[in-house]
């Protein structure tokens, strides 16, 4: 019985593991800044923010393995990503955990943008630690492309950089695979995780549009910058290793997939 601590636990990738890690036999021990409300008198959940000290002992008392996914795309990622995260190795640290696993996204040594960058620096805090350690990187989730469809999907014209690349994936196959790699035993960084095939945003915009049956003119938006040219030569994307099945096209006709008024929050 493995007892493992999941951070960002309500959040789209946390959500994900819970089942999956208690299927594998993991007692589960779900962390977040906010908790569901129908959860409160759960005992295995623990409110967590990893940005205070404050928690951070009882949440790691009697855990084995620790899996990193509270992130914070939309917020204060230097406080979260990077100082969240060196704090709790420390804690880990002291609290004698075997393993912490840290999911990050492929292409972030390549992109210069912001949150990529604390992403990579909480890796390097990772690698540094004195705990055994894996990371996992992913490409983008089905989900955060949608969510970005949905919220220009009542703008009459979609104005989008329609040549940037990207490799959707399902966050149930990269929530099977960290679930694989959540044992006693680290594996340091293992092999990025892809979705099945490789898109333009274009295609991807063209899809959505086509399936949710909204017919609204889509243009091309030429974005200067370093960040969207690397996006476009394809940083974000990891060809060799296509480790998903569930297309874009697939994923979009999903019962539950999001739609314009849906939305999915990575959560602290």
């Amino acid at each position: 019985m493995v007892r493992t601590l999941v951070t960002g636990a309500t959040g789209t990738l946390g959500t994900a593991l819970r089942p999956r890690l208690a299927a594998a036999g993991h007692t589960v021990r779900p962390a977040s800044r906010s908790p569901p409300e129908e959860s409160r008198g759960d005992l295995d959940w623990v409110e967590l923010d990893v940005r205070e000290e404050a928690g951070l002992e009882a949440a790691l008392e009697d855990i084995d393995v620790v899996v990193h996914a509270a992130t914070a795309p939309q917020g204060d990622t230097a406080a979260v990503d990077v100082q969240g995260t060196k704090r709790l190795l420390e804690a880990a640290e002291s609290a004698g955990v075997e393993h912490v696993l840290y999911p990050s996204i492929v292409g972030i040594d390549d992109i210069p943008y912001s949150y990529y960058e604390h992403k990579r620096a909480a890796e390097t805090a990772v690698e540094e630690s004195d705990v055994p350690t894996t990371i996992v990187r992913a490409t983008q989730f089905h989900s955060f492309i949608a969510d970005i469809l949905d919220s220009v999907a009542k703008l009459p014209v979609w104005p989008f950089p329609t040549d940037m690349q990207l490799q959707p994936v399902d966050v149930g196959e990269v929530a099977d695979v960290i679930a694989d790699h959540a044992t006693h035993l680290a594996s340091g960084r293992v092999e990025p995780v892809g979705g099945p095939e490789i898109c333009s945003v274009g295609d991807i915009a063209r899809a959505y549009r086509d399936v949710r049956g909204l017919w609204r003119p889509i243009i091309r938006l030429p974005v200067p910058g370093e960040t969207v040219a690397a996006f476009r030569a394809g940083h974000a994307t990891c060809p060799d290793h296509r480790t998903g099945t569930v297309t874009w096209e697939e994923w979009l006709t999903e019962p539950g997939a999001s739609g314009p008024d849906s939305r999915t929050e990575s959560a602290v």
